[in-house]
């Protein structure tokens, strides 16, 4: 039940807050994120591709925890490094958001992680 909330969340906002575990602090940290959400699938693209804070959390903690409007889930996730996958990642945000504002927010593109919602 709760994951059909959380997807028709999903399907209705254009971001979600993630939370992470600290690589070196031990603390979770939260930070809004856009997010592409096809079938089973969230799709997660850091702004910075591996450099990106979050995502080198995650790498250490595949732990994630998801916010979409007061419906929230725990996760694990699994950083994808295979550039075609990560490229098909990136057109679906692109498409999602606009090739504008991701060209404007984000500046690296050789990580995405992937979670399965079941």
């Amino acid at each position: 039940m709760k994951e059909n909330k959380l997807k028709a969340r999903l399907a209705r906002y254009r971001q979600i807050k993630l939370s992470v575990i600290g690589r070196k602090s031990g603390r979770t940290t939260s930070i809004p994120v856009w997010f592409v959400l096809e079938g089973e699938k969230l799709y997660l693209l850091p702004v910075q591709g591996s450099n990106t804070q979050w995502y080198r959390n995650v790498f250490r903690n595949p732990s994630i925890r998801i916010d979409a409007r007061g419906v929230k889930a725990e996760f694990r996730a699994t950083p994808m490094t295979d550039a075609n996958a990560v490229k098909s990642v990136f057109e679906k945000v692109r498409q999602k958001y606009g090739a504008k504002d991701v060209k404007r927010y984000y500046s690296k593109f050789d990580v995405a992680v992937p979670i399965e919602l079941v």
